[in-house]
């Protein structure tokens, strides 16, 4: 086998999964954490107001664990590819994909969060 050869086993394929997963593993669960936290937004909310607040956490909640759950499968699939030259582009975007997903589901649930 040649160096250009696209079935040579890839020297570093392990460093693109090993720090998306050190950076997507925190964020995630401090999503998760503030996700977890937002009901507390509305303690002293009444009538409408806590209606539209529970109505709108209903359906943001299960979105940001939907992201949550993406980014966990892309960063499973960052680590599972083979090891090898041609799938080095895929591995490292896999890996930078799982922490951007991340944030975009913090901030499609900050979005879809009616916050008094």
């Amino acid at each position: 086998m040649t160096s250009n050869d696209p079935d040579a086993r890839a020297t570093g394929a392990w460093i693109a999964p090993l720090v998306s997963t050190l950076v997507t593993v925190p964020l995630g669960l401090l999503t998760l954490f503030f996700a977890g936290l937002s009901p507390m937004a509305c303690d002293s909310c009444n009538g409408a107001e806590a209606d539209r607040f529970d109505a709108s956490f209903a359906v943001a909640f299960p979105v940001v664990v939907t992201g949550l759950l993406v980014a966990l499968g892309l960063l499973v699939t960052a680590w599972a590819l083979p090891r090898r030259v041609r799938h080095s582009a895929r591995r490292v975007g896999f890996a930078l994909a799982a922490p951007a997903t991340v944030v975009l589901a913090g901030m499609v649930f900050a979005g879809l969060l009616d916050t008094p």
